[in-house]
């Protein structure tokens, strides 16, 4: 009976000991699963405004400040939750480097840097942050090349190589090396990575494959290639540095961008309005500064190719067969059949040198896009 007894305290001691084992593995499981999910919500905040502000620049950051300033908010939250989770706290320190960045508080990033290599070194988040406090472009690419070649043997590459990719990405399209760029964007995408990367640099994809066929292009052109929108100063610069569809103007001399501006204004090659919906035009001038939407891309781009064929007849083509009679009709549901731009318009869709983005509406008050009317130019100028 004694030894039962023995026997039984002993089993009873294991169970009891197994169980205390049990639920603190439960409970370490579950810290770590929630504070892992801190990480993911901080990541999902801070990517958009990385990838909107590298494009967008300090236009960016005024738009974005409330969430920068929500950003900034839930990091400050988090650090007041203690944790014995060096690598959390290490990471969580630096995705806050990160957001320094972001606001502009680059001494506070580096001190944030080092911080964060003393709690947690090697965390994937300080990688980055890293990589983005170095400024130069080739320099930053040497960087990421290595950590992608030392990191290929850790555990957490899987996850860890989407970032670095994104990076890479983005370090190549600063360097204009834009081919590679949509290749490294892509690679990323492929890698387990948080879906938040793909919606904030998918853009940023798309231009850098519309501007892998660049080369040849002068290097001041790059420039005005890269931008989301343009002025008329910078269509005029594009065309012609990169056309002779100009020349009829110019003589293939160089005339100052205001003289330029002036002559194309006084010979309608560039309207007076950009908006589709006007019966009458406006007596106010254009100025150079304006942004061209794709409705006054169109008028400019139209005006060019008759100038080029030598057939102003095209000029009036599309409102003599669809905008005459008791009911004029549009085949683009934003434009009106009666308005000025109407032949400009389906002129441009008809010959495909532009589109309707979704086959119904033409979209005339978006800008136009350096890359586009490059593309565009090209088509015209042969």
């Amino acid at each position: 009976m004694k030894h039962i007894t023995i026997i039984l305290t002993v089993v009873l001691t294991f169970l009891l000991s197994a169980c205390v084992t049990m639920q603190t593995d439960i409970h370490i499981d579950h810290q770590r699963s929630v504070t892992e999910q801190y990480l993911v919500d901080v990541e999902t905040a801070i990517i958009p405004l990385e990838a909107a502000i590298s494009t967008g620049g300090q236009n960016e950051i005024r738009r974005l400040q409330r969430e920068i300033t929500d950003a900034r908010q839930m990091i400050s939250n988090l650090e007041r939750e203690a944790s014995a989770d060096a690598d959390f706290t290490g990471q969580l320190i630096a995705w806050s480097g990160r957001l320094a960045i972001i606001e502009g508080r680059y001494s506070e990033a580096v001190r944030l840097q080092r911080q964060s290599t003393s709690v947690s070194p090697g965390n994937f988040p300080l990688i980055i942050l890293g990589i983005r406090l170095e400024g130069d472009p080739a320099r930053r690419l040497e960087i990421i090349d290595r950590e992608i070649a030392a990191s290929s043997q850790r555990a957490a590459f899987a996850s860890g190589s989407g970032e670095l990719n994104i990076e890479r990405g983005r370090t190549l399209f600063d360097l204009n090396r834009f081919s590679e760029a949509a290749g490294a964007f892509d690679t990323a995408f492929a890698a387990e990575i948080n879906p938040v990367y793909r919606e904030s640099y998918t853009n940023v994809r798309n231009r850098a494959w519309e501007l892998r066929n660049t080369s040849g292009v002068e290097t001041a052109t790059i420039g005005v290639l890269v931008q989301e929108s343009l002025t008329w100063n910078d269509c005029l610069r594009l065309i012609t540095a990169e056309t002779q569809l100009l020349r009829f103007i110019t003589g293939g001399r160089t005339i100052p961008d205001a003289e330029l501006f002036t002559r194309l204004v006084d010979r309608a090659f560039i309207p007076f309005t950009q908006d589709v919906t006007i019966s009458e035009w406006p007596t106010a001038r254009p100025r150079a500064a304006e942004t061209v939407t794709r409705a006054g891309a169109a008028w400019l781009i139209w005006h060019l190719h008759a100038e080029a064929r030598g057939d102003r007849g095209l000029l009036s083509r599309y409102s003599a067969r669809y905008a005459t009679g008791a009911n004029p009709r549009s085949p683009i549901t934003d434009l009106p059949p009666l308005s000025p731009f109407f032949d400009s318009i389906l002129g441009c869709v008809e010959s495909e040198f532009m589109s309707l983005p979704d086959a119904r509406n033409f979209r005339p008050t978006q800008p136009i896009r350096g890359a586009e009317l490059l593309t565009i130019l090209r088509r015209i100028d042969r």
